[in-house]
This record gives structure tokens, sequence and C-alpha cells, in this order.
């Protein structure tokens, strides 16, 4: 299972709880879309998946911007994942940088919205976030591989499926 996770607005640690903690801590790997918000925060997240990748965000320290990309990438299940926050990019452009880099699927946070769609052949994911939903619920993404391709599932925090989504590739 892919965890992805984005804009935890934190101060002092992860702020995961309850199936958002269990999803990350059980995955093959994790990916955070940005706005960590602090070092700490970033420290701690790192402290409990067991493998990540992450990006920085609008709201991210200097001492953040110095050790993470703006852009990630990931081989996950022979899929090809991008990972933006999505500040910095048009839907327009979004898609030319997924095609840039050959991307299956499509990581973004930024706007809190959770959201799963097919778009230009990808899956895009947009995990929305777990600690600080704004006005939106609190979620994070989990991404299975199925014999037709790839489920995608937006869950909250106490375990509830607000979405879900089958992918073919």
């Amino acid at each position: 299972m892919l965890t992805a996770i984005s804009d935890t607005h934190g101060t002092d640690d992860h702020r995961l709880d309850g199936a958002t903690l269990r999803a990350v801590q059980s995955a093959d790997h994790v990916v955070h879309a940005g706005d960590f918000t602090t070092e700490r925060v970033l420290d701690d997240v790192e402290r409990v998946a067991p493998s990540l990748t992450a990006v920085v965000g609008n709201n991210d320290g200097a001492a953040i911007r110095e050790r993470l990309p703006s852009v990630g990438i990931c081989a996950w299940a022979g899929l090809t994942v991008l990972v933006v926050h999505g500040h910095e990019h048009t839907e327009t452009g979004l898609t030319m940088l997924a095609r840039q880099e050959g991307a299956d699927v499509v990581v973004v946070g930024h706007s809190h919205r959770p959201e799963l769609r097919a778009r230009d052949e990808r899956l895009l994911v947009n995990p929305g976030s777990y600690a600080d939903p704004r006005r939106y619920r609190a979620a994070h993404a989990e991404l299975d591989v199925t014999a037709d391709g790839v489920r995608a599932r937006l869950c909250s925090p106490d375990g509830e499926t607000l979405e879900s989504v089958q992918w073919e590739q």
C-alpha cells in the first residue's frame, strides 16, 4: 500500500492519529505533499514512515527547503509517482510536468481538499489534510494495486472511507 498525506501544518509533532497513523506505519511507501511547517514535524514523520518521499510546501521554512525538493518522484508497484505541493502549478502546468516525468500517479496537496480523479490517463490524488482540514473533511489517501490497476481511497482519521475509485492504467 502507498499512503499519501499532506498539509500537516504542525509545530511539534507529526499530528498523525487513528487510521491515518496506522496507514502511514503499515504502508510500503509514504508520500507527503508538503507543508510540514517545522523541521521537527518533518523529523517526526520520517520517524514513523517506513519509506518516505516528501516535498516542500509553501509554508515550509528554510531548514525544510534545504532538505526537500519541490518535486518528488518515486517508483511504487511498477508505477511512477510524481509528488508536488501544488502551489506553483496550474492544472495545465501539473499535467505537463506529469507528462514530462512519465508519471502514472500524481499526488498534490496545498488546497486541503481531498480528491481522487483520472486526468489525462493519470490518477490524480489530493489526500487533503489529515490534521488541518480547514473547510473540508480530514483525510489521507491509500492506494493498493489490484488485478485491474490501482484502487485509491480517501479515508478519514477515524477509518471511514470517504471516496474510492478504481483506476485502470
